[in-house]
């Protein structure tokens, strides 16, 4: 059985931190792509950030360059997102998403709530 369960998430003011985990079972996570995405309320679902299977190649949402980092440990079955200097804006439920177009494998995890408030 398949499950991406995020954690992490929570209420943080403005300029502070958070780091979200995404634990993975039940599929072989280190030959799939792992992504993270948000959705805001009255917003589409973004992606955030991209990490590829061996961690050698990350991509971000122009939103978040220089704040947000994604990582991954094979070993653990776990992708990260370090976010830095939170803003208000970035008040979303985040998702965890693997992917491996081979296998044309497409999984999703519940989400975590990140809020942003003073």
């Amino acid at each position: 059985q398949v499950e991406l369960v995020e954690s992490g998430g929570g209420l943080v003011q403005p300029g502070g931190s958070l780091r979200l985990s995404c634990a993975a079972s039940g599929f072989t996570f280190s030959n799939h792509g792992m992504n993270w995405y948000r959705q805001a309320p009255g917003k589409e679902r973004e992606l955030v950030a991209t990490i590829n299977s061996i961690g050698g190649t990350t991509n971000y949402a122009d939103s978040v360059k220089g704040r947000f980092t994604i990582s991954r440990d094979n070993a653990r079955n776990t992708v990260y997102l370090q976010m830095n200097s939170l803003k208000p804006e970035d008040t979303a439920v985040y998702y965890c998403n693997a992917r491996n177009g081979v296998f044309r494998s497409n999984y999703w995890g519940k989400g975590t709530l990140v809020t942003v408030s003073a």
